[in-house]
């Protein structure tokens, strides 16, 4: 909804809040720089900050689209927003874009083999996945999600090589007696205690 506008009032000829803000100077890596840390470290040390997993899930005119994605938070409560990153390569964030409406759906302990499912690249992800649709933006609801929340896209912005989609949550629910699955330095996990 917010890009339809902005592609109007841009296609109007009208400012829009984000042409508005001052654009920090861009320029090219020269080829004398080289990072300023080595890309498998980098990896390695962020591996040690345990996330949740989520599968955010859209529906255009194609069918379900869906990936599995650990990059998520909450961001704002007044008003309701959540955030994710999703990498500039994913060949599923277009349809989502497209559709403009999402479903994260936040995954359980027992659902490492749906996540892995939904890493994928190139397959039919819902395959033998059943699903209903959320309340307000009809995005696919998965079986035994412990939570889900269901949004509207309200802005992208770039973040290296990833984008950030900040999401206007619409309605969410939740069952109180489901443990979460857990990411940690590679591997699937859940709290022991």
């Amino acid at each position: 909804m917010a890009a339809t506008a902005v592609r109007y009032l841009r296609s109007a000829g009208a400012p829009t809040a984000a042409e508005a803000l001052p654009r920090p100077a861009l320029r090219a890596v020269r080829d004398d720089e080289r990072m300023p840390v080595d890309p498998g470290e980098f990896r390695r040390v962020l591996g040690h900050f345990a996330s949740g997993v989520t599968i955010v899930t859209a529906l255009d005119e194609d069918g379900p689209a869906g990936f599995a994605c650990q990059s998520f938070a909450s961001l704002s409560l007044d008003p309701p927003l959540i955030a994710f990153m999703v990498a500039r390569t994913s060949t599923t964030w277009p349809r989502i874009a497209r559709a403009g409406r999402f479903c994260v759906n936040i995954l359980g302990a027992e659902q490492g083999g749906l996540c892995r499912a939904f890493a994928v690249s190139g397959a039919d992800k819902f395959a033998g996945v059943s699903w209903t649709p959320a309340p307000s933006t009809g995005s696919p609801r998965l079986p035994d999600a412990p939570a889900w929340i269901d949004c509207e896209i309200a802005a992208v912005h770039t973040g290296g090589d990833h984008l950030i989609v900040v999401g206007r949550v619409e309605s969410l629910g939740a069952t109180e007696e489901a443990d979460p699955l857990l990411f940690h330095r590679g591997r699937f996990g859940r709290f022991a205690g």
